[in-house]
């Protein structure tokens, strides 16, 4: 299939009265919402996507390879805890943030979701609830990129319900003694540090596990159909004994690793639309090039209502990133307002990449166009941190009153 030149700076077509042009999916301005410094964060972060990401990522996929070369010039963009002012972090918006998880995932799942868990699975919960020490220790090299972490909550026997986790920890003198496993681990068998959360006596606590600590290996998990350039891996704990010094001070009850997620989900949400935008772009430039009986694909009723759709829901998932980061950096976002979100946002992604999968006919199953990729990777990320019926009933608890899981 020949290789389609979807970049839309190349795309020179306006769209009557609009100004706009056709190959961009920013068809409310949404761009002139942002900041100037919001701005300069999508185009740095996009030129990253554009130039060291799309050209490897294909490949990647098809040989499920993570593209770790990557990690120290995200590093060196700041892209690692970017909200926070301190420990060598870049101190962006949280808008600003949400760009950079849209860009990624604009390039592939795999490079977000590595992102996402550094900086919002990982460095989150030593920001918030971690010491001191733990803090000088760990946060600054993982923003550089010089370590890596992972975040371990779901297990072997279930996902959706945390509470019910079989991991424990048991104090024994002065240290922890961990038992049980994790599974569907996003960077774990090339983690530095874990964040790992077990049952106490006392209720659910966080725990920084590190690697070397005897008891503790991880296996890779392979033969997958999807977020095949991520790591996705199994952690063990066979009586690892873990000093007191490393469990997270300010972590008490399940509401620590449901904050953590909530930070995650946040960035998903923006994730989703990156995913969405770079599969539309390649079944527009499809339809401008394609000709069928006689004339290009775009001169079809069904497939302009096709467009026509795919750029309906990504308009409507751009304005509801924008809104949920204005009000994350107003200190007024709600949780459930996250999961509406990341379940709107991840589901449009789904739907516009499989319909670009299907309007790019029998080509659009192979790895030379995004939309199979894209439309792979996100039946992962519409399971994960959350699935699907878990976000709609957050919300419709909040609109009830009544807990229906």
């Amino acid at each position: 299939m020949p290789k389609l030149d979807s970049s839309p700076e190349r795309a020179s077509q306006q769209a009557p009265g609009l100004g706009h042009d056709l190959a961009s999916p920013d068809f409310y301005a949404v761009r002139a919402l942002l900041t100037e410094e919001e701005r300069q964060v999508q185009e740095t972060v996009g030129r990253f996507v554009d130039e060291r990401v799309l050209p490897i990522i294909a490949e990647c996929f098809e040989r499920e390879r993570f593209p770790r070369e990557l990690v120290p010039e995200m590093a060196r963009l700041g892209l690692f805890g970017a909200t926070f002012s301190d420990y060598g972090c870049a101190g962006l918006s949280n808008v600003a943030y949400g760009l950079i998880m849209q860009e990624l995932e604009r390039g592939d799942s795999g490079v977000r979701s590595f992102a996402s868990v550094q900086s919002g699975l990982c460095m989150f919960p030593i920001h918030r609830y971690g010491s001191d020490e733990q803090k000088r220790r760990w946060l600054p090299a993982m923003a550089r990129g010089e370590k890596i972490g992972c975040f371990g909550l779901t297990e072997p026997d279930g996902g959706s319900d945390p509470g019910a986790m079989k991991t424990t920890a048991r104090k024994t003198g002065g240290d922890w003694v961990l038992s049980g496993a994790k599974m569907w681990i996003t960077n774990g068998t090339i983690a530095d540090i874990a964040i790992v959360w077990a049952m106490t006596d006392a209720g659910v606590r966080g725990f920084l596990v590190e690697r070397g600590m005897p008891g503790y290996t991880t296996r890779d998990i392979h033969h997958k159909f999807s977020l095949r350039a991520s790591i996705t891996s199994e952690l063990f704990f066979d009586n690892v004994r873990v000093p007191e010094a490393n469990r997270l001070p300010l972590a008490e009850g399940l509401g620590a690793p449901l904050s953590c997620l909530t930070q995650a989900r946040y960035g998903i949400a923006w994730g989703g639309v990156g995913a969405a935008i770079a599969c539309y772009r390649e079944a527009l430039a499809f339809a401008r090039q394609r000709v069928l009986f006689g004339e290009p694909l775009i001169h079809k009723q069904a497939i302009q209502v096709r467009l026509a759709d795919m750029l309906r829901r990504i308009t409507t998932g751009q304005l509801l990133a924008l809104q949920l980061g204005r009000l994350k950096d107003a200190g007024t976002m709600h949780h459930a307002q996250v999961s509406l979100a990341k379940w709107n946002n991840v589901r449009l992604g789904l739907d516009v990449a499989r319909d670009a999968r299907d309007l790019l006919g029998a080509g659009g199953i192979s790895v030379e166009c995004c939309p199979i990729r894209h439309m792979l990777n996100l039946e992962s990320v519409i399971t994960y941190e959350g699935t699907e019926t878990i976000h709609q009933l957050i919300v419709g608890r909040e609109i009830t009153g009544v807990s229906a899981f």
